[in-house]
């Protein structure tokens, strides 16, 4: 379907406010792509030339996005608002966001924090190599003084870390986040201590394996085809940490092999599909504004978690995936189902690294990492004392002590973009859940349509009712729209519970 212009009977201030915002729009995308480039393609030693072309790129968008002209063309739209249908209505208001985030942040300060930004992932991914986090810590220290700079120009009387966690999450308030993390720490604990106490021993046949990438790598293909991945608008890569990238027309996704545990990049290629499934869900007609783009951090974790863990760790999917895996991986002919179902459902406390950990204790990742980070860029916890905090808070939420700063503090790159931002993972989970319970009361027989390989019903049921709606509802509003009630823990709670007390036997 071609981008379409606003219809011609739109008043002629909301035809010129979309064009305007349409170029900035697509410069953002352009600085996308260099984005991917720079994790996926190009030549570590390209890291400062890159840093001043997004520095320059970010430049330019800040501009348009500041200009007199644009501040005009909003001014009168919202004149019109009478005259506008409800999408269009939307769309003016996420213009309103994005320009009062942006109007009273000086154009220096939006350069340097994108050339640092930048110029701090080469920096994180050379610290991590040597497990040296002073290497990191004075750039980190850099990284929270511009975006404190940059929250105290967007709201100087909100608090600095809420300004921040609502460039991802806008509209789901940080204290309802927070209640939501503290219902789950308080019920996920006590049943991940009736697993560890109690529960069966579940099977493990990947273990112990030796799997070259290039079969790995072929796994992670056929499970692309499989789900229905479409080639012809994105593709496959790996880095040194998986994520998705593009839009509508191209979102590519990429993912990270380890030589025993082909596990890890298979539900971490599923996952990424999911964010990719969301992207090319996309109205494409309406690419370049508000009404072609995805809401939140949140929104999209639903559909990457939706994906990995209510499709990719279900019997039905191995039922169906098994026969593939052992096409591609040697050693693995007896496996059956029910093995490896288990395999990936397997709860692992003891496990340091996030991106690896199981279904339940990834929450207590996501909970440490959120309560570290507000400290840090609170004031409340000096950069050298990071890793031993993030080391006791591991210990106390875990049971176990990163060895190293590797495996600990230094694990993710999410520091050397943004702060506030983990919280979209576990309400994603949370929303993915409800989403998955709504969808069972629509589409007959999930199940068996994974069970055949058959997955175009669960991408459509998304497609109607999360993707198509791009920035036109809030996310309250989007999930009672798609599953006739607002953002709740309950079904996550029920979905965990009835899972692992059936694979554990409790």
């Amino acid at each position: 379907m071609p981008i379409e212009e606003p219809p011609e009977d739109a008043p002629d201030a909301y035809r010129d406010l979309i064009g305007q915002y349409r170029q900035i729009s697509y410069l953002n995308d352009g600085s996308g792509v260099l984005g991917w480039d720079q994790q996926v393609m190009m030549p570590t030693g390209g890291t400062p030339a890159r840093a001043k072309q997004l520095s320059a790129l970010s430049a330019v968008t800040h501009d348009l996005l500041t200009a007199d002209e644009f501040e005009a063309a909003l001014q009168a739209a919202e004149d019109a608002v009478d005259d506008l249908d409800q999408g269009q209505r939307a769309a003016v208001r996420e213009i309103r966001r994005s320009y009062d985030r942006t109007a009273n942040v000086p154009g220096e300060l939006v350069q340097d924090l994108s050339e640092t930004t930048t110029q701090s992932q080469q920096i994180w991914q050379d610290a991590k190599a040597a497990d040296d986090f002073e290497q990191f810590a004075p750039r980190l220290e850099t990284l929270k003084e511009l975006s404190n700079r940059r929250a105290t120009h967007i709201s100087p009387d909100q608090p600095t870390y809420e300004v921040l966690y609502e460039d991802s999450e806008p509209y789901l308030p940080l204290e309802r986040t927070e209640e939501i993390f503290d219902r789950l720490k308080d019920e996920l604990v006590p049943l991940i201590d009736e697993i560890t106490e109690h529960g069966d021993e579940l099977a493990s046949p990947f273990a112990g394996g030796d799997y070259p990438e290039e079969n790995q790598e072929a796994l992670s293909e056929a499970a692309l085809d499989r789900i229905g991945y479409d080639r012809d608008h994105g593709r496959l890569d790996a880095s040194a940490h998986p994520f998705t990238s593009g839009n509508q027309f191209d979102a590519r996704v990429t993912t990270r092999y380890k030589p025993n545990d082909p596990i890890d990049a298979l539900t971490a290629t599923i996952h990424e599909y999911g964010h990719a499934s969301y992207m090319l869900g996309l109205p494409r007609e309406k690419y370049g504004t508000p009404l072609g783009a995805s809401l939140s951090s949140g929104v999209h974790e639903s559909q990457s978690r939706f994906w990995e863990n209510h499709v990719g760790r279900t019997e039905p999917f191995w039922e169906f995936f098994l026969p593939t895996v052992k096409e591609h991986l040697d050693g693995l002919d007896d496996v059956t189902v029910q093995e490896a179902y288990e395999a990936v459902n397997r709860i692992y406390p003891n496990n340091l690294i996030r991106v690896e950990a199981d279904e339940l204790t990834y929450h207590l990742h996501i909970i440490l990492r959120c309560e570290i980070d507000r400290a840090y860029v609170e004031g409340d916890l000096d950069v050298e004392d990071i890793p031993d905090r993030w080391n006791q808070t591991m210990e106390e939420y875990l049971g176990v002590t990163p060895d190293t700063d590797a495996e600990g503090c230094l694990q993710d790159i999410h520091w050397t973009s943004r702060f506030a931002g983990f919280q979209g993972y576990t309400i994603g989970s949370v929303l993915a859940a409800q989403l998955d319970a709504a969808m069972r009361t629509d589409v007959s027989d999930v199940d068996g349509k994974i069970r055949n390989g058959n997955f175009q019903p669960m991408r459509d049921w998304m497609n109607e009712n999360v993707h198509a709606h791009g920035q036109t509802y809030p996310t309250d509003e989007l999930a009672e729209e798609a599953t006739g009630e607002p953002l709740t823990a309950d079904y996550f709670l029920d979905y965990v519970n009835e899972k692992f007390t059936d694979l554990y036997g409790l």
